[in-house]
């Protein structure tokens, strides 16, 4: 059994010896080692060797069987940290590569023209005012000296809601009614409201059924002399800031319900500077704003005694402004920018 014992190590390191994947020596592992191996086969002799010669030859097989399982360790270790160093080569990643440059949006053009806005007027000292979508007919029209039956409300063709009672505001003067009325009659007033307003229209280039108004209202004590001409220069400071610092602004007479004087705001053309070209017809100004003085009626309807106060409201579309800032033809590019292009276009009109 001796003989047999060291026969088989010395077959078993010759074949390791020749061995060079994991396969082969998966297969030679069985075959000395395995349940049905050759070391296995001459352990179950064991029975007939002598009682003297059993230790010898236990601890003969015991050192076969390291030796054995000691190379095949060797050789397992020594494949696995092949195979490990072709995957690392075959995966690697040159991380001194440039990475990928992802391009990325802008702001909304409307949205980051109502923000420059809020910051002109804000630097003058007015409020930022908010207030409901889904509106009172009363405070919609009714308080704004525009009653019912009153031609004026075939201008605004309205989304009603509940009985001609509720509605989707036209306008975003309800939220200046609210403001006057949260002042108890008793306290000056100096805010903007940007905000969404609705009008049953088609839409086409130049109109929306939705569009972003904004507009502002000052009321003060009389002996503030609250005139036109405060309308006029504090319109001046925004249109200079909003679209070139060379712009210039003129009034022309107009009739709007809540405000007695009222006007049209012009201003020069962004595009021929006031030379007159295609998209002013040849006029050099663009109608950009309607505005006047607070009519006595609303100030009362609001609680404010018109012989004691007085002021002047404004209001002019966003989408218009931008129109004009950027040169724009249609207003549907305003709701459309998905091109990333177009968006870049601005920006670079922008700087």
């Amino acid at each position: 059994m001796r003989e047999k014992l060291l026969e088989i190590k010395e077959n078993a390191l010759a074949l390791l010896e020749k061995c060079f994947d994991e396969k082969a020596l998966c297969e030679i592992k069985v075959k000395y080692l395995g349940k049905q191996g050759e070391l296995t086969s001459v352990l179950r002799g064991m029975r007939d060797v002598s009682q003297a010669d059993r230790p010898k030859i236990g601890a003969l097989v015991n050192d076969v069987r390291n030796a054995i399982e000691t190379r095949v360790n060797e050789l397992a270790n020594k494949f696995a940290e092949a195979e490990l160093n072709r995957k690392l080569q075959s995966e690697k990643i040159d991380i001194t590569l440039p990475g990928l440059q992802v391009k990325s949006g802008t702001p909304s053009i409307l949205e980051k023209l109502v923000e420059e806005v809020e910051e002109v007027f804000m630097s003058m000292g007015y409020d930022v005012v908010d207030g409901p979508e889904v509106e009172e007919d009363k405070f919609n029209f009714e308080m704004l000296n525009i009653p019912k039956g009153h031609p004026a409300r075939d201008a605004q063709d309205t989304f009603y809601i509940e009985d001609e009672k509720v509605l989707l505001r036209s306008q975003t003067s309800p939220v200046q009614v609210r403001t006057m009325l949260a002042a108890g009659g008793n306290k000056p007033v100096r805010m903007i409201c940007p905000g969404k307003t609705y009008r049953r229209d088609s839409d086409d280039a130049t109109h929306s059924h939705q569009f972003m108004q904004i507009e502002g209202l000052v009321v003060d004590r009389i002996d503030r002399n609250i005139s036109m001409s405060n309308l006029k220069g504090t319109l001046e400071t925004l249109f200079k800031k909003i679209l070139d610092d060379k712009t210039q602004v003129r009034f022309r007479p107009s009739y709007y319900q809540f405000t007695e004087p009222s006007v049209e705001v012009d201003v020069t053309c962004c595009s021929c500077k006031g030379k007159g070209c295609s998209m002013c017809k040849n006029t050099g100004w663009l109608t950009v704003c309607g505005a006047g003085i607070v009519h006595p009626n609303v100030l009362r309807n609001c609680g404010y005694d018109p012989n004691e106060w007085s002021g002047f409201a404004f209001g002019f579309g966003a989408e218009r402004i931008a129109m004009v800032k950027y040169g724009m033809t249609d207003i549907r590019k305003l709701d459309n920018q998905t091109d990333l292009r177009e968006t870049a276009a601005f920006d670079r009109r922008e700087g």
